[in-house]
């Protein structure tokens, strides 16, 4: 007995402590390929629409994608020439003109809209988001066609103008850049303002009460409290518009002009008129990499949706 308490640690059994390590880990183990097969439980659900989607979308993206880089000879002609012909570089610099100018003005048409739909009482909000819906459901074809309509020489426009005096002549608003800027804001400024005012429908109005209890004017108020929290429905909606401007076809070619060719009209001139589909795939696979790459920056600018950002705070 004396000689078995005079034992050294170093004698004593030590196989319980790792003993113990190993059985957490190994429970550790078990439950992670747990979680696996519960989160990939359902993934055979998925692939009737994983199926669709290959056939109907993946593989003519491939496809077109290969004929920009295919023919008429491989290489990267096609890309090159996007870009060094200066009648195709216009045209690229034309699409990204009129999709700037078209989000600047739906921004600015659109924000004061939505503000005045959330303001306003909710009957008469309910009214005025209805015509902005219902603007958005007419065909966009004519709605192009009464722009056109509006803005020619002998159009009504210039028809009051005249009559008022302001002007002494027809103003020339179609087939050029004026024309495509007029049509497309005002078919996109729906698009401007529904996520602007479920976002400005989000914000608690104690916050600019807050801010006008501490001394803030009602524009610093406006500035430094309101506009900050409408930037998700302000990032979201913009992106939108620009995205869509991008590879809006129909406004262009009805209300512009050949000096003012956007690049979707300059992709069906190729298929149509001169049967090039290398560089009419060059040209679409370029939009597609654009809008791929403003996506991304929008994911990491902004990670939450308008609402969610909105309901978080």
């Amino acid at each position: 007995m004396k000689m078995a308490a005079t034992l050294s640690p170093d004698t004593r059994p030590t196989g319980s402590a790792p003993g113990a390590a190993g059985l957490a880990s190994s429970k550790a183990a078990v439950m992670q390929q747990s979680s696996y097969a519960q989160r990939w439980r359902g993934a055979g659900n998925l692939l009737p629409a994983l199926l669709f989607l290959g056939l109907f979308f993946f593989a003519p993206l491939i496809g077109l994608l290969l004929r920009g880089v295919l023919e008429p000879t491989p290489g990267l002609e096609n890309y090159q020439q996007l870009f060094a012909n200066s009648a195709y570089a216009r045209v690229l610099l034309n699409t990204f003109s009129v999709a700037g100018l078209v989000t600047l003005f739906s921004l600015l048409l659109g924000f004061p809209l939505a503000w005045v739909i959330t303001l306003v009482p909710r009957g008469w909000g309910r009214w005025l988001l209805s015509i902005v819906l219902l603007s958005m459901w007419t065909s966009l074809l004519a709605r192009t066609y009464s722009w056109l309509v509006l803005l020619q020489a002998s159009g009504v426009i210039n028809k009051a103008l005249m009559a008022m005096g302001i002007i002494d002549q027809p103003l020339e608003m179609v087939h050029n850049l004026t024309g495509v800027v007029i049509g497309m804001s005002y078919i996109m400024v729906p698009f401007i303002v529904l996520p602007l005012q479920a976002t400005m429908q989000a914000i608690d109005p104690m916050i600019l009460q807050a801010g006008a209890i501490c001394g803030a004017s009602p524009w610093r108020n406006f500035l430094r409290v309101f506009l900050p929290l409408c930037r998700p429905g302000l990032f979201s909606g913009g992106l939108m518009v620009f995205v869509m401007s991008l590879g809006y076809y129909v406004t262009p070619a009805l209300l512009g002009g050949a000096q003012n060719m956007m690049l979707p009209e300059f992709i069906i001139q190729q298929v149509q008129s001169f049967l090039n589909w290398g560089l009419a795939s060059a040209g679409a696979a370029l939009l597609i990499l654009i809008t791929l790459v403003l996506f991304y920056f929008y994911l990491k600018l902004q990670p939450e949706s308008p609402v969610g950002a909105s309901n978080a705070r």
